[in-house]
């Protein structure tokens, strides 16, 4: 067990790793410099730690408006893995804390600064010995539709408009994880595929939606909301829903609101409302929502307006969030959080849909959608099973 120093500070040996959305030309040429890792016990305030613990190690991000820094020397540092958990993000946000958490050997907040070493190949080898057991759900389908029906009588009472439902999943295994969660970042859409590990927990992540995007001063975010079976049935079905069109702008409609809170006035536009792209076998809704970036906008501020990300709360964000402490059985973990890659002029965070964890013993996957007043309770289990059953096949190597 690694020794760390106040608010999680370690630095450590030379590890190569793949981080989620690291430039291409960088992959598995990774080498960490320092690390810091938080639990929301010791205290404080993660989007400034964050951004305090990369401008001591050269990767200033206190003003996001100016041009990106020129490519990084061999001597210097060449980006950083940032990971937020959900419930980081609530507690940024103003909301109660939740369910305790399945997974407590994951920190809070992460952030691992790299320099960049010679690129290597993978090792070579006959694939390891890996055992998955069978799933044990923290919630049964039925407790699942309750909840669904909870959400829909507090939008017959005016309490919210919509509010995202979650459910985790563990199962026991034997070997090593990596390899597994590896595999998640091969998935067809996997925008931000990847891993993060620490002391004695990792991190894989397939997901394809962009919580926030910082590039050459324009913001961006590309929410999802709205899912069917990949066919041209469910095309086509997706595409004439009235409920998940509503469910989906109402969400659109957050994140122009979260936007405008760190852009310059009258910046916020809409691309590609509803556009419809598939992730494994499902259809998915995205729209893209983009603004230019206020001057003196710091990666503090831009944590707090977007996180937790609006497509896995719902609207009003703090009332959807008091409804989640409420009603989810066990925490978000590593799911619904931000996970992606920050430098200088650039910052790349997905939102950690589609993202399963390991600890010293069990994996775990969370999975959830958005309920409106339309939502029927069977559909929403059957979703969350449909967004869930590709993670789990490939974590169990099928």
């Amino acid at each position: 067990m690694r020794k760390v120093g106040p608010y999680g500070v370690e630095t450590l040996p030379q590890v190569l790793v793949n981080a989620p959305a690291a430039p291409a030309a960088c992959r598995r040429g990774l080498v960490e410099r320092a690390r810091l890792q938080w639990r929301r016990t010791d205290g404080g305030d993660p989007a400034a730690l964050a951004e305090e613990f990369l401008a001591a190690h050269g990767l200033p991000l206190h003003d996001l408006a100016q041009p990106a820094a020129q490519p990084h020397r061999s001597t210097g540092a060449c980006g950083a893995a940032l990971y937020l958990s959900a419930a980081a993000g609530a507690l940024l946000a103003g909301a109660p804390d939740g369910a305790p958490e399945p997974t407590p050997a994951l920190p809070d907040l992460a952030v691992v600064v790299y320099d960049h070493g010679p690129t290597r190949p993978a090792p070579p080898g006959p694939p390891p010995t890996w055992w998955l057991g069978e799933w044990t759900e923290s919630w049964t389908p039925r407790q699942h539709a309750d909840a669904v029906d909870a959400v829909r009588a507090a939008i017959g009472r005016g309490d919210v408009y919509q509010t995202n439902l979650v459910g985790h999943a563990a199962a026991r295994y034997t070997g090593d994880p990596l390899p597994a969660l590896s595999r998640l970042g091969a998935l067809p859409g996997a925008r931000y595929g990847g891993v993060l590990t620490g002391d004695g927990w990792a991190i894989g992540c397939a997901s394809p939606e962009t919580l926030v995007e910082v590039t050459d001063g324009q913001l961006t975010t590309r929410p999802i909301k709205g899912t069917r079976p990949a066919t041209a049935a469910g095309r086509a079905e997706l595409l004439t829903s009235a409920k998940e069109r509503a469910e989906h702008i109402m969400i659109v409609d957050l994140e122009r609101n979260d936007l405008a809170r760190i852009a310059r006035t009258g910046t916020v536009d809409v691309d590609d409302l509803f556009a419809v792209r598939r992730w494994c076998d499902l259809w998915q809704a995205e729209s893209t929502v983009r603004a230019t970036v206020a001057d003196g906008l710091g990666l503090a501020d831009l944590l707090r307006a977007t996180c937790p990300g609006g497509s896995v709360t719902g609207a009003p964000k703090l009332a959807a969030l008091n409804q989640i402490s409420a009603l989810e059985p066990v925490g978000r973990g590593a799911s619904m959080g931000a996970l992606g890659w920050v430098a200088p002029g650039r910052v790349d965070l997905g939102l950690t849909i589609r993202t399963a964890a390991a600890d010293a013993e069990r994996l775990h996957t969370w999975a959830g959608g958005g309920i409106t007043w339309d939502s029927d309770p069977t559909a929403e289990v059957a979703e969350a099973a449909a967004k869930t059953a590709p993670i789990r096949a490939t974590l169990a190597g099928r």
